[in-house]
């Protein structure tokens, strides 16, 4: 039997490696790194730590190249020239930046172009001169500014050390006169009107306890709210209606507690004192309380339009169980203030608030 050699698959496997070669030369010329390229040459007046044969080069951050050689230039120590090689048509320019860069985790250095001007490219491109710190990393340029640092010091150790011995010197004067410094700062103190606060002195209502006879109690239970009033009476400072633009300021003194609650207080015990401690009561002592004797705060103040007198003036109303109003008056007394001091003040607002609680519970006692 004959044997046929298969040429003509033979030839197809031939021409098809020789089409495979061809194309890969093609795709190496135009887009495997050996297309058209420039060169450029790069100056560095700093060292290029790290930057090998090899390495790339990008434009505004894309890589357009490598390093093709490295030189060191014999009449410049500190110059190296680096030539690059970039895609053709990468618009560098007299003016493009040219530093150097560090990628990776293991800070890789590349040469870094940055874009400037728009400028046509001339027909001979001059060298690039790199950013003269280019070369310098952050560990160098930290060993830098230690070195100078460390030169300052040496240069100004005597001035550093008299400084520290005068500052020594005026901490020991300090403790020596801290005794006197006190009495200075004191001085001082007084002097521009400074120093401790005066003390608050706290001032007291009188709850009556002699009351006239009165002709029955109260059948019906009922319940003191809080006693309502404008914003200037809901205070516990002592307040004073001068006669003029100003007038005594009573800064140290203050009543016990703000003035509706303090009067709540007092009227609830000016009842309990006068036996009628079965008919009073706050209304969370109670729920079951008919009525309410409701107070509104009109006056309470010293006032000094001829001579300092006290005022105490408030309406009351007797609330019955289906919120009618039973009965209603109003309640006004003054008494004179030996002085104009918050002594004084506090002193004639009690003896008024007391004329005052008295008639109301007596009136009370007579309408339930």
């Amino acid at each position: 039997m004959e044997t046929r050699a298969p040429y003509a698959l033979i030839g197809a496997l031939v021409l098809a490696a020789i089409g495979a070669i061809f194309g890969f030369v093609y795709w190496l010329n135009n887009t495997g790194g050996l297309g058209k390229r420039t060169v450029f040459e790069v100056r560095f007046e700093n060292t290029v730590s790290g930057l090998l044969k090899g390495a790339g080069v990008l434009f505004n951050g894309i890589r357009v190249g490598e390093v093709i050689d490295l030189r060191l230039n014999p009449d410049h120590p500190r110059q190296v020239t680096a030539v690059i090689s970039v895609a053709e048509g990468t618009p560098v320019r007299p003016d493009t930046h040219v530093g150097l860069d560090f990628q990776g985790l293991t800070g890789v250095p590349v040469i870094a172009l940055e874009g400037r001007s728009s400028m046509p490219a001339p027909p001979s491109m001059p060298v690039l001169a790199a950013d003269p710190n280019a070369g310098i990393s952050m560990t160098q340029a930290a060993r830098d500014t230690l070195r100078r640092l460390e030169a300052i010091l040496a240069e100004n150790s005597e001035p550093l050390r008299s400084m520290i011995a005068n500052f020594n010197t005026f901490s020991a004067a300090l403790a020596r006169n801290s005794d006197r410094l006190d009495g200075i700062v004191t001085g001082l103190e007084k002097f521009v009107g400074g120093g401790t606060a005066a003390p608050q002195v706290v001032y007291d209502l009188t709850a009556p306890r002699d009351f006239p006879p009165i002709a029955k109690v109260p059948s019906t239970q009922f319940s003191v709210p809080e006693p309502t009033a404008i914003l200037m009476f809901d205070t516990q400072k002592l307040l004073v209606r001068p006669s003029g633009s100003e007038g005594p300021s009573f800064t140290n003194a203050r009543w016990s507690d703000n003035t509706p609650k303090l009067i709540q207080a007092k009227i609830i015990q000016s009842f309990e004192n006068a036996n009628l401690l079965r008919s009073v009561a706050r209304p969370t002592e109670s729920l079951n309380t008919t009525r309410q004797l409701l107070i509104d705060i009109r006056n309470f103040h010293l006032s000094l339009a001829a001579e300092p007198m006290a005022e105490v003036e408030f309406t009351a109303k007797i609330l019955g169980d289906n919120g009618l109003v039973l009965d209603a008056r109003i309640f006004r007394a003054v008494a004179p203030a030996a002085a104009s001091d918050a002594r004084s003040a506090a002193a004639a607002l009690d003896a008024a608030f007391g004329r005052v609680v008295i008639d109301l519970v007596v009136w009370v006692a007579n309408r339930m």
